[in-house]
């Protein structure tokens, strides 16, 4: 855990001003369906900081920051694996190619998305469904 959680002046001087606009976006997303406690830690050996949503104990995302690239990571389990196997077809080829590239460990396939757009906010939306049904 961080002794202070970054403010948005130091993350906007990590990762600049465009992608800063994008994280912003997204945790607006995140936050208008899903009531998640927020968790800022460093981002370990490969990146500054992770910035992790959490309930009950469970990860639903994590926003990572590091000198100008902003990653959202998911962790997907067994059964996750099986469900999005069932909505690949609603999926774009390019969120298909970075899932199938991801590693699979025994906890689970960490998918990790570098963003520098919106343009897979809408994939992004029935992916996290996936891994929790919103409650807001």
């Amino acid at each position: 855990m961080l002794e202070k959680t970054p403010t948005n002046e130091e993350i906007i001087m990590l990762i600049g001003q465009h992608r800063f606009d994008i994280w912003v976006k997204l945790t607006e997303l995140i936050e208008m369906k899903y009531d998640m406690e927020k968790l800022c830690n460093s981002g370990g050996k490969k990146w500054t900081y992770e910035y992790k949503y959490r309930r009950g104990g469970k990860t639903l995302c994590c926003l990572y920051a590091k000198p100008d690239v902003f990653g959202f990571m998911l962790i997907f389990g067994k059964l996750d694996r099986e469900k999005i196997e069932s909505i690949r077809s609603n999926l774009s080829a390019d969120i298909c190619k970075i899932y199938d590239e991801a590693a699979t460990y025994h906890d689970g396939k960490w998918v990790m998305f570098e963003i520098s757009d919106t343009s897979f906010f809408s994939d992004f939306e029935k992916l996290l469904q996936i891994k929790r049904k919103p409650n807001n």
